[in-house]
C-alpha cells in the first residue's frame, strides 16, 4: 500500500489520508469543497460544491496516477436529496460518457456542513 499525498487537494482534517493506494486501485476518501490553498469552503448551492469537490477528487486521482477516466466506483453523499438533480447535472459534466457505479445516499450531516461529499474508487493506469 502507499498513501497518496497532494497539495492540490484539501489537506486530511482528521486521521486518515487523502487515497491509499492497494495493488492497481486507488481508494479516495471523501472529498468536501474545501479550497485546497485556504481550507475554506467554496460555494453555497450544491453544483458549485460539486464542482469543487470533483476538483478536489481529480487531482488526488492524479496524484495516484489515475484519473476521472479510470473511476470504477463512487459514493456520493447528500445534505439533501431534494439536491440530486443539481449535482448529478455537474457530475454528468466531470465524467462525460465515462459511467462508473455509483451510489448515492442523504445523510444527517457532512463534515464542516457541507451540501455535498464524494469518494471513489478508480483504477491507476
Amino acid at each position: 500500500m502507499e498513501i497518496i499525498k497532494t497539495t492540490d487537494a484539501p489537506k486530511a482534517i482528521g486521521p486518515y489520508s487523502q487515497a491509499v493506494t492497494a495493488g492497481d486501485l486507488v481508494f479516495c476518501s471523501g472529498q468536501i469543497p474545501l479550497d485546497p490553498a485556504t481550507m475554506t469552503l467554496v460555494g453555497d448551492t450544491v453544483a458549485e460544491q460539486t464542482t469543487q469537490v470533483l476538483k478536489n477528487l481529480a487531482e488526488v486521482l492524479k496524484a495516484a496516477g489515475s484519473g476521472l477516466g479510470k473511476v470504477v466506483k463512487t459514493t456520493v453523499f447528500l445534505k439533501d436529496m431534494n439536491d440530486f438533480v443539481d449535482m448529478n447535472n455537474v457530475y454528468a459534466e466531470f465524467f462525460g460518457d465515462h459511467k462508473p457505479a455509483r451510489a448515492t445516499v442523504e445523510v444527517a450531516r457532512l463534515p464542516k456542513d457541507v451540501l455535498v461529499e464524494i469518494e471513489c474508487t478508480a483504477q491507476i493506469s
